[in-house]
């Protein structure tokens, strides 16, 4: 099989829970590189705040804000903002029951408070920088969405219907974070987007993930790997398992189909 596209999250499969990267990750995804295989970083996070990880990686595709958003080597292929009156909803249902809200813009991070022990621990974990206070004027601008503090039992009042459902952030610390993900707009929809774009058989990518916003993702591509440390949820969603991501996950995951030594 001659593969094309390499689909990477970000959180949890190629960054460790001390915010590196590992040197065989570094080396795995360059050897692919080398090999022509267009490698993206397909994220939750918004694109203004990984910049720095697509340099560090040689990386110049990208899917952010779980789908919403997919650039090919600087040409925009999708934006998908939120529905207004959604967003809205979803400010209105926070405020009342105690929530947080980190709201993504294509340019900034915009948050429903700045000191709350919750948003702080959010802002620290990430190294949000582009942050401002929430204002209506950017309600129809939103690609994207997190919860914070939220209990279990509180899902339910944001998922209302079919067409939105909460994904846990699968980090340490932020286990009452939740992801708001569209069911017609999430990472697996921008990686069809892309393979149509490009002309790519499914059979001809690759992705790695370790969250259930991964799971659109890692069931469309040929090759979907969950992560050793994967929410459980999700390995039924990928066609294999590989290690940790502190134990060289991305690499042993590649070395099993042949990519690298």
């Amino acid at each position: 099989m001659t593969y094309k596209l390499l689909f990477l999250d970000i959180d949890g499969t190629i960054l460790t829970p001390d915010d590196q990267i590992q040197e065989s990750t570094k080396r795995a995804v360059a050897a692919v590189q080398k090999q022509g295989v267009e490698v993206f970083l397909a994220t939750g996070r918004p694109l203004h705040e990984i910049s720095h990880i697509g340099k560090e990686l040689n990386v110049q595709s990208f899917i952010g804000y779980n789908g919403a958003f997919t650039v090919y080597r600087g040409r925009e292929i999708l934006k998908e903002p939120m529905n207004p009156d959604l967003v809205q909803n979803f400010v209105h249902t926070a405020k009342h029951h105690g929530h947080e809200l980190v709201m993504y813009t294509r340019e900034k991070n915009v948050l429903s408070s700045f000191d709350s022990p919750a948003m702080k621990n959010f802002i620290q974990k990430f190294h949000l920088q582009k942050n401002e206070l929430f204002s209506y004027d950017i309600i129809d601008q939103v690609l994207g969405m997190t919860i914070l503090n939220l209990a279990d039992r509180d899902v339910s009042l944001y998922e209302k219907d079919d067409l939105i459902y909460l994904s846990q952030v699968n980090i340490e610390g932020l286990a009452q974070c939740y992801d708001v993900i569209r069911e017609k707009v999430n990472k697996g929809k921008a990686v069809k987007a892309i393979l149509n774009y490009l002309g790519v058989p499914k059979e001809s990518a690759i992705a790695f993930g370790d969250a259930m916003n991964d799971k659109e993702m890692l069931s469309i591509v040929g090759e979907g790997f969950a992560m050793g440390n994967a929410d459980p949820n999700l390995l039924s969603y990928a066609k294999h398992q590989t290690t940790d991501v502190t134990n060289s996950g991305v690499y042993h995951g590649l070395k099993k189909l042949g990519l690298v030594e």
